[in-house]
């Protein structure tokens, strides 16, 4: 894919996002996220990946909506971009965020010396529920400047030398040619 063609999908992948956030007021609309785009080489069509958080009822309903508005927001992209033609927009529910999930929940049912059955590890949920981390052993310091068995003088944070008023900030053009070694090319 050319670049010009990465850069058009990035700019619809912000716009679209946008108009999502901004102007779409619809009560049936979860929290979706555009994650990418794929743009024909004809620039007519668009393949728009929607990463939904929820439950898969609410998942095929924001997509519904999504896909109901693709006219609306076709017109809000023809405001806003200075593109030849606006592509057809096609939705499509992302589930990397899914997969992503089953295989942290494998690796901790793994981890943990439990049997793991294939179906009953996928969840209904698209993302696990955040948990409290607790303090491991080797953990960095929650203070980075109380680290154990470091010397005093470590830990406190180094004052700058106050720079006399006259002293320049940096070497001027000739003092850097001379002082350079011989071997180094110049910028």
């Amino acid at each position: 894919m050319s670049q010009r063609m990465d850069r058009v999908d990035e700019l619809l992948r912000q716009e679209i996002g946008a108009i999502i956030s901004r102007d779409l007021s619809d009560p049936r609309l979860g929290f979706a996220t555009i994650t990418d785009v794929e743009t024909s080489p004809d620039l007519r069509h668009a393949r728009v990946w929607v990463s939904v958080i929820g439950q898969p009822d609410e998942r095929k309903a924001t997509l519904a909506v999504l896909g109901r508005a693709t006219a609306f927001m076709r017109r809000e992209l023809g405001k806003r971009l200075s593109l030849k033609r606006i592509p057809d927009l096609h939705m499509q529910l992302d589930d990397s965020a899914e997969r992503g999930t089953r295989v942290l929940h494998l690796l901790n049912e793994l981890e943990a010396g439990h049997e793991v059955e294939p179906e009953a590890a996928g969840s209904a949920e698209s993302l696990p529920t955040p948990v409290r981390r607790l303090p491991h052993e080797g953990d960095a310091p929650a203070d980075p400047l109380e680290i154990p068995g470091a010397p005093p003088e470590a830990t406190r944070p180094r004052r700058r030398r106050a720079r006399p008023a006259g002293e320049a900030r940096s070497r001027d053009a000739s003092s850097w040619r001379s002082a350079g070694t011989p071997g180094r090319k110049r910028r």
